[in-house]
């Protein structure tokens, strides 16, 4: 039977249990946070640390695009014609969206490394 892992979970990481899963979830991990956080040998060393350190990081982009798109029209709206602003707006969303979904992902692999255990849910009635 293959390993379950949640919606969210991020593609190309491996499931909890599996020979590759810390390796693959370090390095996932580490494409969503700075670059620099490569050079502290600690955070490859023990991944849970990597992973609260990525879910405050990805928690702060989503609050920093929140407040982006908040602002954009009164930030930006005397200095770019209004099309613009719109597309900004646009971008705002799309990188609020991917930005979300990081932070739900971080929050799984965060759980795994805790050694919680997925299991599918069964629906009501069934």
């Amino acid at each position: 039977m293959a390993a379950y892992v949640p919606p969210g979970w991020p593609a190309g990481v491996h499931p909890p249990g599996t020979e590759e899963f810390e390796s693959t979830a370090v390095g996932w991990l580490l494409d969503v946070v700075p670059p620099d956080y490569r050079l502290h040998g600690v955070l490859r060393r023990h991944p849970l640390a990597l992973a609260v350190m990525a879910k405050y990081h990805c928690q702060a982009c989503v609050e920093g695009a929140r407040n982006g798109y908040r602002t954009a029209r009164t930030e930006l709206g005397g200095a770019l014609p209004p099309h613009a602003v719109d597309a900004v707006l646009s971008a705002y969303k799309r990188e609020g969206s991917r930005l979300a979904a990081n932070a739900t992902a971080v929050g799984l692999l965060e759980r795994a490394l805790r050694g919680e255990v997925f299991r599918p849910k069964i629906a009501s009635g069934q």
